[in-house]
């Protein structure tokens, strides 16, 4: 028997080292720890070897060293491989110093066991006629059994929670190396216990070593695998059935029963209910794909089918796999954000970016047809939101989209651009002005107690070149509309080539101003400004252009155009540096004069204008009453307050301020009392265009007392008479311009003759 477990042992060594080599060069990150722990099983097996052959007492102790002390490098490596199998499946990783602590005193204690025999010693006993040395332990050999149990027990515990908290498809794995190292653990215990005289058990702890290495490194849970990629195919959200080679279907999924609302279990129909409903689909072998529409109207469905064969390793045919995934949700999503994100949320309309990708479109297929372009505007819409909020204002602008929907026909492309704005292609035999004139004429809309007219302009642009970009179509659409910007009985304008050239003139004046300022060719006329002797005390500076090319420009070219672009800015900061240019050389020369200067409404909107004027006059050291302030009656309708407080504070550094144009307004007499202002310019239309001169004088002579009895002084422009002038300086105006005295001059006209 001796010699029979002696060859097990050396079988079991053989085996240790070979999974030990074998695990060392896994590729798998928990390999090197199962050749640890393979390598460390090797001494105790040695040791047992050694018990189990010999009959010399030395060699027998040696064995048991070998035993011992083997098992606790067992238990290190256990510790080991335990801690890094179940790394990811416990919180913590971190390894239980305490028990590596307790392994080394227990080794220290068991190798001084030869020193002081506390750990064991060896009882001489005859097995099979042999001389065998069986172990007779003492205390230290107790401590040694404690420590190794209390070892196996924490690993227990460890495998003990992994599997209750782990998945099930990973369970089997942990479970099987438990029950091993029970078996093991129980194995060992009976032998401890029941001195038997040859001890096997080393066998056991060699053999779960070897379990480790398997089920570490190659071990498969197939069949539960197999079971649980059964329930995932199952529980699918796509209907899956499986064919054998003859077309017969085999097995289908639970969406696959429900697909076709099959609840007996019975699988036979479902090849003819797939035709019903997609067409001879399953006898169309070879792996595809494709999309397929069912139902109508709301009861549309859409599918994605995918037909898969399936190969055997001799390369035959052994039926196949066909996928049915109801992607009407998927695509009825798409759709709904493709409306979205190419129609107006508010109106339905096609957004701007996708009506002029629709236009293009058209035109670009249409190529012998005519069309028109046509930019719809809602004219002072803000008002509408103002008075009435702005749940009216988007129930008329649905409203005006509602029209444009019944006004339109299959040749027709219309959406909105942006706010109160609409667009529109329409096929120009289909286009009728007369009509929508009358439509527009009493353009209304009601809601509820609200009743409100609209006031909506059409700017049309016949397409001439279908290449042209669609955005340049829609400015001109839109540029025509500024000839009907006042008219309220006229609600379509058409863009043409008079326009055009306008468009291109002022946009060349516009890119020439910078260089006509550096250049000079804008330079300051001054038209004089006398008392009622007639002496010049003074002038007013206004803009001339002497183009390079265009000769002598006047005023009405190019004036109102920077007005509108914003570029008066430009040029009234230049026309006050002028100014101040002469006053400083009039000051040096002696003469005491003053300039008045324009401010335009927009300057005070781009520009600190107190702040610009107080750099002027420090920079060419200027009282501030020589450079006058003059004003426009229109500046002060918007603003008012913010307004007189500027003006408040142009009179507090001792600027005059005049206001130009009094009387062509409405509004003058109701803000004259509370306007900071020193000059009234009053204009003398009131002495030429009325059929009544009586009643003409007498407004004129009224605002005159006005204005003295106001603290102001009067300044009548447009003087062209010596009647007008001397019928003034009797009614009591203290200054005058007009053509009577001189018409607008250039400096050294002005210079030479006054």
């Amino acid at each position: 028997m001796r010699i029979s477990i002696a060859v097990i042992f050396i079988l079991v060594i053989i085996a240790l080292i070979t999974c030990s080599v074998i695990a060392r060069h896994s590729h798998k990150a928990i390999g090197k720890s199962v050749a640890f722990l393979n390598a460390a099983a090797i001494p105790p097996v040695i040791g047992n070897l050694l018990i189990t052959l010999s009959d010399d007492i030395y060699i027998s102790t040696i064995g048991y060293y070998f035993y011992f002390i083997g098992m606790n490098i067992i238990m290190y490596a256990l510790i080991n491989f335990t801690i890094n199998y179940c790394k990811g499946s416990i919180e913590r990783h971190k390894p239980p110093f305490f028990l590596f602590i307790l392994l080394f005193i227990d080794t220290v204690q068991l190798l001084l066991n030869n020193f002081f025999g506390h750990a064991f010693s060896l009882e001489k006993t005859v097995v099979d006629g042999y001389a065998y040395y069986k172990l007779v332990p003492h205390i230290g050999q107790v401590f040694h059994r404690i420590v190794d149990y209390g070892t196996v027990l924490c690993v227990f515990m460890i495998f003990t929670i992994i599997i209750i908290k782990i998945s099930r498809i990973y369970r089997e794995k942990y479970s099987i190396i438990l029950i091993s190292l029970i078996v093991v653990t129980i194995w060992q215990t009976y032998y401890i216990f029941s001195r038997t005289p040859v001890d096997r058990s080393m066998v056991g702890i060699a053999t779960f070593t070897i379990l480790v290495f398997y089920f570490s490194l190659y071990y498969r849970p197939l069949r539960l695998l197999d079971r649980m990629m059964t329930d995932v195919i199952s529980d699918m959200p796509e209907a899956l059935y499986v064919f054998d080679p003859n077309d017969r279907i085999i097995w289908a999924n639970n969406k696959g029963y429900e697909l076709f609302d099959i609840h007996d279990g019975n699988l036979e129909n479902v090849p003819k209910l797939m035709v019903e409903r997609f067409g001879d689909v399953v006898r169309n072998h070879g792996n595809w794909s494709a999309q397929r529409t069912t139902g109508f109207g709301n009861d549309t469905k859409f599918y994605e089918l995918e037909n898969r064969d399936l190969i055997d390793r001799n390369g035959k045919y052994a039926g196949a796999y066909f996928r049915i995934d109801d992607i009407t949700e998927e695509k009825l999503r798409i759709k709904k954000e493709m409306y979205e994100a190419t129609h107006d949320r508010l109106t339905g309309l096609y957004t701007r970016e996708y009506l002029y990708k629709q236009i293009a479109e058209t035109l670009q297929n249409n190529r012998d047809q005519r069309y028109a372009i046509i930019y719809i505007d809602v004219r002072n819409f803000k008002i509408v939101n103002d008075i009435f909020g702005t749940e009216f204002g988007d129930y008329a602008i649905k409203y005006i989209a509602d029209r444009i929907r019944f006004h339109s026909s299959e040749k027709t492309v219309y959406g909105r651009l942006v706010g109160d704005t609409f667009g529109m292609l329409a096929a120009h035999d289909f286009f009728d002005p007369d009509l929508i004139e009358s439509e527009l004429a009493n353009f209304r809309i009601k809601k509820d107690d609200i009743d409100h007219p609209l006031l909506v302009h059409l700017g049309v642009y016949e397409v001439t070149d279908h290449d042209m970009d669609v955005s340049v179509m829609f400015d001109r659409a839109h540029i025509s509309l500024s000839s009907i910007k006042e008219e309220f009985g006229t609600h379509i304008a058409f863009y043409d080539e008079t326009m055009k050239s306008q468009i291109l003139w002022n946009q060349n004046l516009s890119s020439e101003l910078d260089n006509a300022i550096n250049e000079r060719q804008i330079i300051p006329y001054l038209q004089p400004i006398a008392d009622p002797s007639g002496n010049i005390i003074g002038a007013e500076a206004l803009a001339r252009w002497n183009h390079p090319k265009e000769g002598f420009l006047p005023p009405s070219s190019f004036i109102s155009l920077f007005e509108d672009n914003g570029m008066i800015v430009k040029l009234d900061r230049y026309m006050w540096r002028c100014a101040c240019e002469i006053l400083s050389r009039w000051v040096e020369e002696g003469k005491d004069r003053f300039i008045s200067v324009n401010i335009s409404t927009k300057d005070f909107y781009f520009m600190d204008v107190v702040s610009e004027f107080k750099k002027l006059v420090k920079e060419f050291k200027l009282d501030p009453s020589r450079l006058r302030i003059e004003i426009t009656e229109t500046v002060m309708v918007n603003n008012t307050d913010l307004m007189i407080r500027i003006l408040e504070s142009f009179k507090k550094e001792g600027f005059i301020v005049e206001m130009d144009d009094f009387g062509s307004g409405y509004s003058s007499l109701s803000m004259l009392k509370d306007i900071p202002v020193d000059v009234l310019k009053i204009d003398m239309k009131f002495l030429q265009t009325s059929n009544d001169r009586e009643k003409d004088l007498t407004i004129m002579e009224n605002i005159i007392n006005l204005s003295e009895g106001l603290g102001l002084i009067s300044l009548t422009e447009g003087v062209e008479t010596e009647e007008q002038y001397n019928t003034l300086v009797n009614m009591g105006c203290k200054l005058f311009q007009g053509y009577y005295f001189a018409k607008p001059m250039p400096i050294e006209d002005f210079d030479s003759k006054y």
